[in-house]
């Protein structure tokens, strides 16, 4: 017999309910936490047989969802027992446990992110959402309704992650304005407002700010190519690929 109500038995083993479209289509550039960026942007693809617009009834009333996903890229390359962590400089090392390092013994991430709205398009329901951390093709095992009164902690400590906010200066070429201009045109997505916000966040790794110069990235389908001097980051150009 069919279980009622959808239901179905589940031995323990997780499995994904959704995957992540993301503007970050490889790791570079991805903020080292969620909410950094509020302009990043992706849609969360709920899978059959778990994308029933009665399983996301009343999510619409909750701002933000926390999502437990999977860091896939990082399977092949093992777990850490210590880790060092870009907020130390990439310099120290401390126990995996006491950071969000991908390198876990189950690779899981949690991030709590802004949810924007629900859409129902050709049969296929996606949840979009902003102020991400995910990388692209990121599989979902759960979301969960974000709710301030039990989940803000006012008087928590934060340790070594203390987050202060490097002070850069960010200068656009003539080239990189046009084609951000001709971009929002054509596909509706603001990325100049993108890459200035991942940008004042200083992305590079930190074993990258001494001796490297030229740097580049992938947001959407697009290849931007900057360069550092200093505190001065400039966006060369961009390019669809």
């Amino acid at each position: 017999m069919e279980p009622d109500n959808g239901r179905t038995e589940n031995n323990g083993a997780l499995t994904p309910i959704g995957i992540v479209h993301s503007c970050f289509t490889e790791k570079f550039g991805i903020p080292r936490q969620p909410g950094m960026v509020a302009s990043a942007t992706a849609r969360l693809e709920l899978l059959p047989p778990f994308n029933r617009q009665e399983m996301v009834r009343g999510l619409e009333q909750f701002s933000h969802i926390w999502v437990h996903f999977c860091f896939h890229e990082t399977l092949a390359e093992g777990w850490k027992p210590t880790v060092r962590p870009p907020w130390l400089g990439g310099q120290k090392r401390v126990g995996v446990f006491a950071t969000r390092s991908p390198h876990r013994p189950n690779h899981l991430g949690l991030s709590v992110v802004r949810l924007e709205g629900l859409v129902l398009e050709k049969g296929r329901l996606f949840l979009e959402l902003s102020g991400i951390d995910f990388l692209d093709q990121t599989p979902v095992f759960d979301i969960k309704p974000y709710i301030p009164y039990s989940d803000c902690i006012l008087s928590a400590s934060c340790g070594y992650a203390l987050g202060e906010q490097p002070v850069v200066d960010i200068a656009f070429s003539a080239e990189a304005e046009i084609f951000c201009s001709a971009y929002l045109v054509k596909h509706g997505r603001n990325i100049r407002q993108l890459i200035e916000d991942l940008i004042r966040h200083d992305p590079r790794p930190a074993s990258q700010k001494k001796n490297r110069k030229n740097f580049g990235m992938l947001l959407w389908n697009v290849n931007i190519r900057w360069t550092v001097e200093g505190n001065r980051f400039f966006i060369k150009n961009c390019a669809e690929i």
